[in-house]
């Protein structure tokens, strides 16, 4: 058994009682500035333009709805001629092929 005296300082040592690393403490701010973006009052935080003036675009907001809302339509057009794959259908018409191979009639007047 080691001696009292070393399991005491073990005990009391600043190392082994304190984490390395505070769990509150955040490292991406580093500490200063503000913890948040102040609220300006304006959308975007762009100033709207004097009266009688157009907002410019910038470069990217063109290629943004076109590729936003050409893609949402290319998806619709996909999903409305998407196949039906679902097991009502098959089971619908696996019936109807065996009735058929039965010599049953599939079609009601």
């Amino acid at each position: 058994m080691p001696p009292t005296s070393l399991l005491r300082t073990l005990r009391l040592s600043p190392q082994l009682t304190r984490p390395a690393v505070p769990a509150f403490r955040r490292y991406a701010s580093h500490g200063h500035g503000p913890r948040y973006n102040e609220p300006s009052g304006l959308v975007f935080g762009e100033k709207p333009p004097p009266p009688g003036q157009k907002r410019k675009r910038e470069d990217w907001e063109i290629m943004w709805y076109v590729g936003m809302y050409g893609s949402m339509a290319l998806a619709a057009v996909l999903l409305y001629y998407k196949p039906d794959n679902s097991m009502q259908t098959w089971a619908y018409n696996e019936a109807k092929a065996r009735m058929e191979a039965r010599g049953e009639k599939t079609s009601y007047p």
